[in-house]
């Protein structure tokens, strides 16, 4: 199967048809390894683990979680110098 360079932007971008991503399982987006070995170009798809991550995505959505109460006082308003007093 033949394919051509194309610019994109100040880059150069290769066209890969749907059935070469889905031959060596991935589709766009998919984070590639690659290099140079005897003048061929050789393009791996960095596989990640199962649950690589989920803990510092866990840790990240945690810290930013706020207090339902802190939540509804700054919905009405309330959270700055000028709110009132009785």
């Amino acid at each position: 199967m033949k394919t051509s360079l194309r610019k994109i932007g100040n880059s150069t971008g290769m066209i890969l048809p749907g059935s070469i991503l889905g031959e060596i399982g991935v589709s766009n987006g998919a984070a590639m390894d690659l290099r140079v070995e005897d003048g061929k170009l050789i393009a791996t798809p960095i596989r990640r683990g199962i649950r690589e991550g989920w803990a510092e995505a866990a840790a990240a959505v945690a810290a930013a979680e706020e207090d339902p109460d802190e939540a509804a006082w700054a919905a009405f308003g309330n959270d700055g110098d000028d709110a009132l007093t009785w």
